[in-house]
């Protein structure tokens, strides 16, 4: 009997085995047939009942698993079931928990929505899984980006910053102060020299996953994860006991940016010396260090001063009215996003940031340095009272006359009575320093003896600098009162009238406002770019139409073309020949398609998409005399706007296409390659695409700025603290927004052509190359920076490295500097992958 209940048991679980291969059988062919119907859910679900039913497949159906999972991933997505969306991918990722094709995928899901921290951690280890799977590695350097800013690498290198921290927390710790908590510790160096200087209890708390968790590794590293306790919580939701089981003594931060303000300092402040600090030190009154709060830095001076600075000017402000042939009216206002902050009710940064001392063509300061304000860190109510307090006027006076451009701002950080951090842009620090641009006013020049004037306020936890304008020397007052509004005399109060007429008013009603980004407003003053895509786009439509050369000049009528009126005239007759279509698909503000219009008989389209730059290109249009029908926006007739790439009309091809291909930041547009293969299929006979091809140049260098800014330099500059292979995990091996014309570098050899990009003829592409390079001068090669030189046709060509360019450049920085001799030669192995260039030095 015995033997029989064993045969039994074999037959069934022979016949369980054979209904298994018949189900996955059955469900493979399924999902087959699924996939021929693009029933994509349906396949899907198939392949993980084949897959949970027989594992030993996973190999063979990989490939058709992963294509059905990212198919249906994107139906998904269109139809917003988003936790249906991950839910697939976490059930991917079981089936397959190191594929790095699906980790990648998945992390390009959460970075659309928003979710960088956790894509980071996708991307990351799908790098891991294979470092040479180029998609995930372009995508965790754009993450790295965002999750862990490049000024931390900057600030963990500047050894004097580190050390002034250090001292200043070691005095207070040995004078009595023992419990410490970090605000916003990002790498926990903070907590650490607290530890080190012997404070008996460590918080530190960080609101960034990704900062918390890199903390987490370094504290454990230097092996004092029991001695810190890290929380992954904004100090405004930190509580007592339920965090902290005391109120600590110290608290050390420095949650300040080039603004002092901006990362919130006054905010958690406020409410830390409400709920977490102990009392402050009581005025007039012996008190031990232990028995009362303090916080580390002590206080801070703010510091202003008017300058000139060319950079900054055409930035923020258009500096012409004439481009390319195209008027600009009056009746636009372009203001560049600091000065619309002004009115917003949206929280925008009221400034921008530059290093001062490395900005191209340098500037020239207007007035002295003066001081714009104090505050006191460890004064409640001086805190409380600076975010209420109402904007207070300062006046500095002209010592040198020239173009009023902005006034820059910096701080000393007074951490204590003895150590102190300057901002200065004279002082080499790794500080950049906050650049409040002057817009709006009628006229920028001021003289010696003339009078800048300004509205100071904290406002939204920005220090907030506005209403900048200037006074004649003929009306000198004192506005320097900083407690109310002055109660001046007629004579002031004429000033007053004076500085209004100073400045556009947005209240007035008269023009249509047009706010630009920084870049699209360097675009507007970038002449020699504009004057070389008209020549370039007259070219083409005269080669369309030879024998009518006439109709392709300005419709003004500069030369001997026919103008306007003409060209009307025949159109009444009956003789107006076919629109040349041309698409401007760059990104940004772009008038390229008014100075199309402006070229004879063309029907331009625009891709803008924002209604204010639609509106303000309208006005134009119509200020230069243009029919309505000569300009549209092109998204407004698609069904389907993310297929921006079609025909004009079903029974229409473009004349010109004009492609983005480099981003301002200095990197190749993403799928610029796969958008020209598109691009080429719309185009009708000698239609081109601008720009027709791209060639990429560069040199090699020495620069120990690149490297500083790039990898944190071993543990030196972190005073013994090992935290340089933790954060590295996050540098990216290209700096962008470079400007090698102020870049601390030495050149080591002469510019070489890296790689060609042609979008007309993808015959003559080389994605990758080997390139070979003379050594011209001795040193160590640490970077290799390059630009392009973009070619809308053989005669006409913009090189993104010109003063003029609104372009910047970037740098590959080698993880190994090289050190070399004159005569050397270098083989450089380039390779273009989407927006991603990488070079690899040989011997």
């Amino acid at each position: 009997m015995p033997n029989s209940n064993a045969k039994l048991r074999c037959n069934h679980r022979g016949g369980q085995e054979a209904g298994r291969r018949e189900l996955v059988s059955r469900s493979l062919q399924s999902a087959q047939h699924c996939l021929e119907d693009q029933d994509f859910g349906t396949a899907y679900a198939h392949y993980l009942l084949v897959l949970n039913l027989a594992p030993e497949l996973k190999a063979s159906v990989k490939e058709t698993f992963q294509f059905t999972l990212f198919k249906w991933a994107e139906e998904l997505d269109s139809l917003a079931r988003i936790q249906d969306l991950f839910n697939c991918y976490e059930q991917a990722l079981e089936l397959y928990p190191n594929d790095e094709v699906i980790c990648n995928s998945m992390g390009e899901h959460l970075f659309r929505m928003g979710f960088r921290d956790e894509a980071a951690g996708y991307f990351h280890k799908a790098v891991k899984l294979n470092p040479d799977f180029a998609d995930a590695k372009e995508n965790f350097y754009r993450v790295a980006n965002w999750l862990v800013e490049r000024w931390h690498f900057i600030m963990l290198n500047d050894a004097k910053r580190n050390l002034t921290y250090l001292k200043a927390i070691e005095k207070a710790v040995h004078s009595g102060f023992n419990t410490v908590l970090d605000i916003g510790t990002g790498t926990g160096i903070l907590s650490m020299f607290a530890k080190k200087a012997g404070a008996s209890s460590v918080y530190a708390c960080e609101l960034s996953k990704t900062m918390y968790e890199l903390a987490h590794d370094v504290v454990a590293a230097n092996n004092m994860e029991k001695e810190i306790k890290l929380l992954h919580l904004k100090s405004l939701d930190v509580e007592i006991p339920k965090h902290i089981p005391e109120r600590p003594d110290l608290v050390v931060t420095e949650t300040v940016d080039a603004g002092l303000f901006g990362e919130g300092i006054v905010e958690s402040l406020i409410d830390a010396w409400e709920r977490l600090l102990l009392q402050p030190k009581p005025k007039n009154q012996d008190v031990s260090a232990g028995d009362y709060g303090r916080v580390i830095p002590a206080s801070a001076t703010i510091f202003g001063m008017a300058v000139e600075c060319k950079e900054i000017r055409r930035h923020h402000r258009v500096g012409t009215q004439e481009v390319a042939g195209v008027h600009l009216p009056n009746s636009v206002q372009f203001f560049s996003p600091t000065y619309a902050s002004a009115g917003s009710e949206e929280t925008v940064e009221p400034y921008t940031t530059e290093k001062l001392s490395r900005i191209p063509g340098g500037y020239v300061p207007l007035t002295e340095p003066c001081q714009l304000m104090t505050v006191d860190f460890n004064d409640l109510q001086d805190l409380k009272s600076l975010a209420a307090r109402k904007p207070w006027k300062l006046s500095l006076p002209v010592t040198e006359g020239g173009i009023l451009d902005a006034v820059v701002v910096w701080f000393v950080l007074q951490l204590d009575d003895e150590h102190a951090l300057s901002t200065s842009p004279s002082e080499e620090t790794c500080w950049e320093q906050a650049v409040y641009p002057v817009q709006g006013l009628l006229d920028y020049t001021v003289k010696t003896g003339d009078i800048v004037l300004m509205e100071v306020c904290c406002q939204d936890c920005y220090l907030k600098i506005q209403k900048i304008s200037s006074l004649p020397s003929e009306c000198q007052m004192d506005f320097s009162d900083r407690d109310e509004t002055l109660s001046l005399g007629n004579e002031a109060e004429l000033c007053n009238a004076l500085a209004g007429l100073q400045t556009t008013s947005e209240q007035d009603g008269s023009g249509q406002v047009c706010v630009l980004e920084s870049t699209e407003i360097a675009l507007l003053n970038n002449l020699p770019y504009h004057e070389c895509f008209k020549a370039a786009m007259s070219k083409v439509l005269l080669s369309l139409h030879p024998s009518k050369d006439s109709q392709f000049m300005d419709v003004d009528g500069h030369g001997s073309g026919m103008n306007l009126q003409e060209s009307q005239n025949k159109s009444s007759l009956g003789d107006t020949p076919d629109p040349f279509y041309i698409l401007d698909v760059s990104e940004g503000f772009s008038i390229l398609p008014i100075i199309a219009g402006k070229l004879g008989t063309v029907r331009a389209y625009s891709s803008i998409e924002k209604k204010q730059h639609q509106a303000a290109l309208n006005i134009i249009s119509e200020a230069n005399h243009f029919p309505k029908e000569t300009l549209e926006f092109w998204l407004s007739h698609l069904e389907d706007e993310n297929v921006v790439l079609q025909r004009p009309k079903s029974d229409k091809l473009w004349s010109i296409i004009i492609l983005d291909v480099i981003e301002t930041s200095g990197l190749i547009q993403q799928e610029v390659m796969e958008k020209a293969a598109i691009s080429r299929c719309l185009l009708h006979s000698g239609g081109k695409i601008f720009p027709q091809y791209v060639l990429v140049y560069g040199m090699l260098v020495e620069s120990e700025s690149l490297l500083l800014e790039s990898a944190v330099q071993g543990t030196e500059p972190t005073l013994g603290f090992n935290i340089a292979p933790f954060i590295n995990q996050f540098k990216v091996p290209v700096r962008v927004y470079l400007d090698l014309s102020t870049l601390p570098c030495l050149p080591l050899s002469e510019p070489a052509e890296l790689l060609r990009l042609d979008l007309m003829n993808p015959l003559l592409n080389n994605s990758s190359r080997e390139v070979k390079v003379q050594i011209s001068k001795s040193g160590q090669v640490t970077a290799i920076p390059f630009w392009y030189h973009i070619h809308l046709d053989e005669d006409h060509s913009l090189n993104t490295s010109d003063e003029s360019s609104h372009w910047k450049q970037a740098a590959v920085v080698l993880d190994d500097p090289i050190q070399v001799q004159v005569g050397d030669e270098l083989v450089l192995d380039v390779q273009h992958h989407k927006s991603n260039i990488s070079i690899t030095v040989k011997r």
